[in-house]
């Protein structure tokens, strides 16, 4: 197998070349991996009657173009009272985190597949043709590579490509960033500290600004970026609890760090599905599962892989989510110490990709400056969603804010301004790359899970002229993104996924768990009883690890 770059472009249409020049700017591998996407539903992928049309590329096309610009929505007011959720906003980039971890390449255009969305008239490439040569460059399993890469180098005589990941004092421990106090011109950065106060250890660690992570999309908004901190701190906060709790746990510093990762993988899997989806799916779907065991997810002829249905239009539904402004901390939100949101655009400043801060705030900085440290207490209360206001989610649904129409960071190499416009559209590209890929509709995927379709009159309620217009010629064959969107925003008033989209990210996350032996779902103790929080680590009050907020608080990013 081949070394696989650290650095990928998140969401995006990728060229060869760029893929090329960036590993030779940064020299830097990750872990030796390349396996499999296929369809859940491969019958239904190879089957004319189950796709979208195909005999007038050209035409399909520009009608699925027509439908992504109508599902942005205007630009005034940005972000209005009625797309607010009852979904806590830490969901959305929770989901993007867990994303980078089990998939990278859906969006690669390779020398195998030379087709590609940018072009008015490509061909949907053949089923067979897109398992064989589309791989993952991420292992589909939930082991958390994006944050250990190949381990700390515990043998200086065989040292690993993730080694400059980790402290050199203490090398089971992760290196973190240090908040500036003052900008790169020796200016005082100004603000309120956010609690705990005292604490300026909560940035990614950096070199020339640019973050030393096993996934560089997790640096590419500040939010997943404050998420990928948290986690490199909670694995920290776990050696230490280790190290106080489970002395005889370990012989040496490999089996601390064993340990220590295993412990804080198992926490998140079991976060993963009993926060994470039981937040976003349709009540009595992750338990149905867990108790009655997979109906789709078969492996019986073939090896682990990542559906195709969940990565290209099932497990995009948080790009509904994503404000265009949020109440982030008290410099960047209501109480308008600085200023009164934290603007889409200023939460992809403030990374490495931005310069932190050059291109769009008052300066560069060298690490993250201290006032954009994120309160997590408002990004994870489930009271203060329920009140549907900026500390929620967007809905999901078939409206996305109009920041995802103009994308930062994506297509500024490209000389045309068509194709520029296109790969920043994330509507449109979502919506092609569907189409590239030979993903069936979301009326067959329907039909096969053994849920009631849409009817056309539910397609189209509550939308606008425009998108009804756009949407007249989907109404009996829908793509699967936008299906799977209008179900939830029809049949679970956009505060979690429908039944399709439930049981698809269900039955994939759950699949890939129990088929997975390291998975906290296959880890038994001598009573043959499952692994469970309560075999984990504590907080200070003997609580345990039960929602994504008690493993910030451990962690020790949020009070």
């Amino acid at each position: 197998m081949r070394k696989i770059p650290f650095q990928f472009s998140h969401g995006s249409y990728i060229r060869e070349k760029l893929v090329e020049r960036t590993v030779e700017g940064t020299g830097a591998t990750a872990i030796d991996v390349e396996t499999d996407f296929n369809y859940l539903f491969p019958d239904l992928a190879k089957d004319p009657n189950s796709l979208l049309p195909a005999d007038n590329p050209a035409d399909t096309i520009a009608k699925l173009k027509d439908l992504g610009n109508a599902m942005i929505d205007a630009q005034e007011p940005i972000d209005p009272a009625e797309a607010n959720s009852d979904i806590p906003p830490v969901y959305t980039y929770w989901g993007q985190f867990i994303d980078h971890d089990v998939t990278a390449n859906t969006d690669r255009a390779s020398q195998d597949l030379q087709t590609d969305i940018i072009k008015d008239d490509f061909q949907p490439l053949a089923p067979d043709f897109v398992a064989e040569k589309l791989k993952n460059l991420r292992r589909p399993v939930f082991d958390l590579d994006s944050v250990y890469g190949d381990g700390p180098t515990l043998n200086p005589t065989n040292p690993t490509e993730a080694k400059d990941f980790y402290q050199e004092d203490d090398p089971v421990k992760f290196k973190i960033g240090q908040n500036a106090l003052k900008n790169s011109a020796g200016d005082d950065v100004p603000g309120e500290r956010i609690p705990p106060t005292d604490d300026l250890m909560r940035d990614l660690p950096r070199k020339d600004r640019n973050a030393i992570i096993g996934d560089s999309r997790n640096d590419e908004n500040l939010i997943v970026a404050q998420l990928h901190t948290a986690f490199l701190r909670f694995h920290n906060a776990v050696v230490d609890w280790i190290r106080t709790n489970e002395p005889k746990s370990f012989k040496d510093e490999q089996g601390l760090f064993e340990r220590a990762q295993n412990l804080v993988r198992w926490h998140h899997q079991w976060l993963v599905v009993n926060d994470f989806l039981k937040t976003l799916t349709v009540d009595g779907t992750v338990d149905n599962i867990l108790k009655g065991g997979l109906k789709f997810y078969d492996l019986q002829y073939r090896d682990i892989f990542m559906p195709l249905e969940f990565s290209v239009a099932a497990y995009r539904f948080g790009h509904s989510m994503v404000r265009a402004g949020y109440d982030y901390n008290r410099n960047f939100g209501l109480e308008a110490v600085l200023i009164p949101s934290a603007s889409f655009e200023l939460l992809f400043s403030f990374t490495g990709r931005g310069n932190i801060g050059e291109r769009n705030g008052p300066g560069a900085n060298d690490t993250l400056p201290f006032n954009w440290i994120i309160e997590w207490d408002r990004f994870v209360d489930k009271t203060a969603a329920a009140e549907r206001q900026r500390r929620s989610a967007r809905k999901i649904d078939t409206h996305l804010t109009p920041p995802l129409s103009t994308m930062i960071n994506e297509g500024e190499d490209e000389p045309s301004t068509m194709i520029k416009e296109l790969l920043k559209h994330l509507a449109k590209r979502n919506l092609l790359r569907g189409y590239l890929l030979s993903i069936p509709t979301g009326q067959s995927l329907a039909a096969k899970l053994g849920v009631p379709k849409l009817t056309p009159e539910e397609l189209k309620q509550d939308n606008s002229d425009a998108m009804n217009q756009a949407l007249e010629p989907f109404l009996e064959k829908t793509p699967a993104w936008f299906y799977i969107l209008k179900e939830a925003e029809v049949r679970a008033k956009g505060d979690t996924l429908g039944e399709v989209g439930s049981r698809l990210a269900a039955e994939t996350f759950i699949g890939l768990m129990m088929n997975d032996p390291a998975s906290y779902l296959n880890q038994r103790d001598y009573n043959n009883q499952q692994w469970e929080p309560g075999k984990g680590v504590r907080l200070p009050d003997g609580g345990e690890i039960h929602t994504i907020g008690d493993f910030l608080k451990f962690a020790g990013v949020m009070l």
